[in-house]
């Protein structure tokens, strides 16, 4: 059975508007990339170093990262050699399971939830990148799912950050903690639990300030905030979800190892996916982090925030090419 194949049947489970929302998602990111290797592919035909050399410009063009793509073409020149491949059409199936290789982890990419009682979860990131939004999204699909959902506005330095929670939590019909504007954002965080203890909320979701202006007291707030909802939830936050805007690039690369080294985080969030050619940023990451993306964001709806998979992303990238290969195939 051909990769390909079994990388539809590995991806039948998922519904149809799941496997569409990444489908139309990773559109431009198909376009200036998957689509200049099959040119690269249909112009060369024959695997040399300009060939490889060619592709290695493609991948880079795409944000997969200096390092990564060093890797990946390393891998493919023994794939190659190994499986004795000579002709360039031949390699595209190689690549595509190569890329589902790198970005595939041995944990669960789904979040870590409480066996039973409060869930907290904690949301860092720049301003600028999605974040308020991404918190107004997830906490929809938790209550689409039947949880009790409150949120926390403890990004309390950015004007208007409060009002925008506020926004959201009526759209979505959830309620927010918050104190005034320049409050300290570990009380608003006890408030906050407190409030998600007596209520018997089931989801608790923590919005921070994203000030880069004083990296360090912008992580020693955050360690504030962490250190007091540890005290009143033991085993909280149970994730710790760095939300990062893929249309910024390496720029989201560097946000990624800036707070991976400061703040516990646990997964990620790309926003913004669908508005970017340079979605091979999830494979840099993925590699140079050593974070799991959890999530990433299709589009501007309330479900278009999904559960990252890496079949599925790879699967939606080589949309047209997958279904022939399919059909082709016995």
């Amino acid at each position: 059975m051909s990769f390909f194949k079994k990388l539809k049947e590995s991806i039948t489970g998922k519904t149809e508007a799941v496997t569409k929302k990444f489908t139309e998602g990773l559109t431009k990111t198909r376009t200036a990339f998957v689509e200049r290797v099959e040119d690269l592919i249909i112009r060369r035909k024959k695997i040399d170093e300009e060939f490889y050399e060619e592709l290695e410009e493609i991948l880079i063009g795409a944000d997969v990262g200096v390092n990564t793509v060093m890797k990946l073409i390393d891998e493919l020149r023994v794939e190659v050699r190994k499986r004795r491949i000579e002709n360039a059409d031949e390699l595209q199936p190689v690549l595509s399971e190569k890329l589902v290789g790198l970005l595939r982890s041995d944990e669960d990419n789904g979040l870590k939830l409480a066996p039973s009682g409060l869930t907290v979860i904690l949301f860092v990131g720049v301003n600028g990148v999605g974040k308020t939004t991404t918190i107004g999204k997830m906490a929809h699909r938790f209550k689409q799912e039947g949880k009790k959902v409150l949120l926390a506005a403890g990004d309390t330095f950015r004007a208007g950050a409060i009002e925008q929670l506020e926004v959201w939590g009526q759209r979505v019909g959830v309620d927010v903690i918050k104190q005034q504007a320049g409050s300290d954002p570990a009380a608003v965080m006890y408030d906050a639990v407190q409030a998600a203890k007596t209520r018997g909320a089931d989801i608790l979701l923590c919005d921070t300030a994203g000030r880069l202006q004083n990296k360090v007291n912008l992580m020693e707030e955050l360690n504030k905030i962490y250190r007091v909802i540890k005290r009143e939830v033991p085993d909280a936050p149970h994730e710790v979800l760095l939300v990062l805007d893929a249309t910024t690039g390496q720029n989201a690369l560097s946000q990624a190892k800036l707070f991976g080294d400061k703040t516990g985080l646990t997964g990620l969030v790309l926003t913004k996916l669908d508005g970017t050619a340079k979605g091979g940023i999830v494979i840099a990451i993925r590699q140079e982090v050593g974070i799991p993306v959890k999530f990433v964001g299709l589009g501007e709806k309330m479900d278009d925030l999904q559960e990252f998979d890496s079949e599925q992303f790879v699967h939606a990238l080589f949309a047209g090419l997958v279904t022939e290969e399919a059909a082709d195939t016995p």
